[in-house]
């Protein structure tokens, strides 16, 4: 009998979000990281909840329309991570006209069966908040309702809430060998340790990677290759988006976000090029953060120049290949091939997908395994992740609660805090009186505490995980203080060595 009924490979979004379904409807699963959960793709998203406007231009209308009921369910369920944003789309000439624009959003109101979110609208721009900020020959335009994400913590507490409900999450660990015959013999490399184990269905979830990973792992190369695409972000030091995001229609059709982003930020992306090169490393290059300047400068009234940028982030994407000619044209969709060979153990292979369809995407992976494992019915839906535990229109009465209980907080440290953890900053904060109950501050407001719990519960090992996959305050944080974390955490990872 195998050890596990499924094993995942892949800490992204599509992995941990099957691990936290399956294990929800009483499967025993195993989840395989090679490095840190979100280290790749996941982390690297534009960090919009969205039904993807520029999709009903392709005829994707069944996408648009499940990642626009997924917007609301993921609202409903991380509200303290999934936020409401007004985002503004002015008509220029060299884009869409106005009335395809208003069309297609009237689609999208129609589409996405809002309960939460209000409907679209068409505004006249010189009489608009934005109007100080926007050229002054741009005069209309239009606001549209989706949401923003923390992208990579939406990951890491899907894979908390798996690994509560007993699912086994193990990162900085891999799949050097998977052999098939009734079941599936795992050889994995654990920290440098030689472990073998055993699943009955096994699943390629590793983003960019599956076709490596299919050769190399499971020596079975995928049927279908798989089309890589890199889409490149910048950040600025300035809150260009103040308040609200922007659409903006780039000359070549495309279209680019302008975002708020961790308080004093402005995030703007993304790009769609053909990936060839090293996944552990992608990178934007020279032409597409100068594409990305050159377009927020066709509508700002300020200009942005490269030098600018204090970071930049790329993410491949792993898409099925439907022989598109163009990168944007490519399906964002996901696709769900399974190897279901006579007597021999399931393969599943993912391809693609958006981290807004992600629940969605782990629900038609269980259907598909529903032949070959008992489980129980769909549940994700209906069931908050850790610390969203609250209605989507309480996030600021939850601010003010934590304020409250803990005065010594800032508004902002406050903000942060709710916004990361929901109702679960209590885990944190504990009995604290005053800031200095929760140790050493590191960088910004992050303390000890905060630390401590991310290594005791969020898998959180180096400094990179910390400032950047579990909040953002790596765009703040100074070499020195990088440093003093690092040793801190060295000193933990020795403290819990020695107790083990």
């Amino acid at each position: 009998m195998a050890e596990y009924d499924l094993a995942i490979i892949g800490g992204g979004i599509n992995g941990v979000g099957l691990a936290r379904d399956a294990v929800g409807r009483g499967l025993r699963v195993l989840l395989v990281e090679m490095s840190d959960l979100a280290s790749g793709t996941s982390s690297a998203s534009s960090k919009m909840i969205h039904g993807g406007l520029r999709y009903l231009e392709h005829g994707a209308f069944r996408l648009v329309r499940e990642a626009l009921t997924e917007r609301e369910v993921l609202l409903r369920i991380a509200p303290h991570l999934v936020q409401p944003l007004r985002l503004l789309m002015p008509a220029v000439s060299h884009g869409r006209s106005p009335l395809v624009l208003r069309c297609g959003l009237l689609l999208y109101d129609l589409l996405g069966a809002r309960r939460l979110l209000p409907r679209s609208r068409v505004v006249d721009l010189t009489h608009h908040p934005s109007a100080g900020l926007l050229k002054r020959s741009l005069r209309l335009g239009f606001e549209y309702s989706d949401c923003w994400v923390d992208d990579s913590r939406l990951v890491i507490l899907n894979a908390l809430d798996a690994a509560e409900r007993g699912a086994v999450i193990r990162t900085r660990s891999r799949l050097v060998r998977a052999e098939r015959d009734d079941v599936w013999t795992l050889i994995l490399n654990n920290r440098g340790r030689r472990e073998q184990t055993s699943a009955r269905i096994l699943v390629n979830a590793a983003g960019p990677w599956i076709g490596t990973v299919a050769e190399t792992v499971i020596r079975m190369p995928l049927k279908t290759p798989v089309r890589l695409i890199k889409g490149s972000h910048i950040v600025l030091k300035r809150p260009l988006a103040s308040g609200m995001g922007y659409l903006l229609q780039a000359r070549d059709g495309r279209v680019v976000f302008v975002l708020p982003f961790a308080e004093e930020f402005t995030l703007i992306g993304t790009t769609d090029q053909a990936f060839v090169g090293d996944l552990a490393a992608p990178a934007p290059t020279s032409d597409e953060i100068l594409y990305l300047c050159e377009t927020v400068n066709d509508y700002f009234r300020d200009r942005i120049m490269p030098d600018e940028v204090v970071w930049s982030f790329a993410g491949v994407r792993a898409l099925y290949d439907d022989r598109a000619g163009k990168p944007e044209d490519v399906t964002r969709d996901y696709v769900i091939a399974l190897d279901a060979a006579p007597s021999s153990a399931p393969l599943l292979t993912i391809y693609g997908g958006k981290i807004t369809t992600y629940r969605r995407l782990a629900e038609a992976v269980m259907t598909r395994i529903a032949p070959f494992v008992a489980t129980r019915r769909s549940w994700t839906a209906g069931t908050a992740l850790p610390g969203g535990d609250f209605a989507p229109d309480n996030l600021s009465e939850k601010v003010a609660q934590t304020m409250a209980r803990w005065p010594f907080l800032s508004e902002r440290h406050a903000r942060r805090l709710v916004y990361a953890y929901g109702s679960r900053v209590e885990r944190i904060l504990g009995g604290a009186r005053r800031i200095d109950d929760l140790g050493v501050r590191f960088t910004s407001d992050l303390t000890a505490a905060e630390v401590r719990y991310l290594v005791a519960h969020e898998w959180a090992e180096t400094a990179e995980d910390v400032l950047w996959r579990r909040s953002k305050l790596g765009l703040t944080a100074t070499e020195a203080e990088i440093a003093v974390l690092a040793r801190f955490l060295a000193d933990l990872r020795a403290e819990r060595a020695t107790r083990h």
